[in-house]
C-alpha cells in the first residue's frame, strides 16, 4: 500500500490487514507545521499496533479549526511530509 491513499484503497487494505490479524491504529490531525510533539505523538501511536493509519484534515477543515489564515502548508504538502516520516 502506498503512503498516501484514497479512502477506498485504505478500506480494502484495512480489510486485508484485519484478515491477517494485524492491529490497526488510527489517528488524525491537521499536522500543519509538523513539530517534535507531532513526531512523538505519532511514534507513540505507532507503538500501539502493527500498522498506523493517519487521517489528515483537509485545508477546509483546518481553516474551520484554526482560523482563516491556516493552514500554512496545503493539504498535499502536509501529506507528503507525513508520508516521509514512514520512510
Amino acid at each position: 500500500m502506498g503512503k498516501v491513499v484514497t479512502r477506498e484503497v485504505l478500506q480494502r487494505e484495512c480489510e486485508r490487514l484485519r484478515r491477517e490479524g494485524k492491529r490497526i491504529v488510527f489517528t488524525n490531525g491537521c499536522f500543519d507545521i509538523l513539530h517534535a510533539g507531532h513526531v512523538k505523538y505519532l511514534a507513540r501511536a505507532r507503538s500501539m499496533g502493527d500498522v498506523l493509519v493517519i487521517g489528515l484534515n483537509s485545508d477546509e477543515s483546518v481553516r474551520g479549526i484554526k482560523g482563516a489564515l491556516r493552514p500554512i502548508n496545503p493539504e498535499n504538502e502536509r501529506a507528503e511530509v507525513l508520508a516521509a516520516l514512514a520512510s
